[in-house]
């Protein structure tokens, strides 16, 4: 099949259908890559729901510490705080992960021919995956599901090289990985300490 046809091929399918063929996918890559995206953005959408929830935590443990203190209640307000910390170092993993997803999503939304795909999605499945380990101790259930997806993206590009003979750099990939993880780090640090004040005594540090 030509490079235009196996690109473009927008037959449109019921997500049932559309699943079943993430295991056998069909030639054509553009609806694959569409549909790739609409999967990124809904673990983007429910990250957002996850950190939601986290930041109301967050206020009410943050209460409990600030009245522990003004009791001088030294013990619980260690207690406290030491569920607070736990608890905005998963935030800060959520919000990582949020960060780098909107970057692979945004990747994928600017592929408009072969040969930029594999040169694309080759970092963009080590960002997927690096963001799947951190999430599993957080929300085991979205981090299989960025498994899921990690290997449909793995999929396309193998097709896509099979189908071009290009050549796949994966130094120049992982180098292009670890700049988007890095960039969605201190993003994400600086994000927190903007949001989330700090406790008591200055306390209120992330753990590293």
């Amino acid at each position: 099949m030509s490079f235009g046809k196996q690109w473009d091929r927008g037959d449109s399918k019921p997500i049932g259908k559309a699943l079943r063929e993430t295991i056998n996918p069909p030639g054509a890559l553009k609806p694959r890559m569409d549909y790739a995206a609409k999967l990124v953005q809904a673990q983007v959408t429910k990250l957002d729901r996850e950190s939601q929830r986290m930041a109301e935590r967050d206020k009410a443990l943050f209460a409990k510490v600030v009245d522990s203190y003004q009791k001088h209640d030294t013990p619980h307000a260690n207690i406290y705080a030491g569920e607070l910390a736990e608890l905005r170092k998963m935030q800060k993993t959520i919000l990582n992960a949020k960060l780098a997803l909107d970057q692979i999503v945004m990747r994928i939304e600017a592929i408009s021919e072969m040969g930029d795909l594999a040169y694309t999605l080759l970092p963009v499945i080590g960002v997927m995956r690096d963001v799947m380990t951190g999430m599993a101790a957080v929300n085991p259930q979205i981090a299989k599901e960025m498994g899921d997806i990690s290997n449909l993206l793995s999929g396309i590009v193998m097709d896509a090289g099979a189908t071009s003979g290009m050549t796949l750099n994966f130094q120049s990939a992982n180098e292009d990985s670890s700049k988007i993880l890095e960039e969605a780090a201190s993003v994400a640090e600086s994000r927190m300490k903007d949001t989330f004040p700090e406790l008591p005594g200055g306390s209120g540090k992330l753990p590293t």
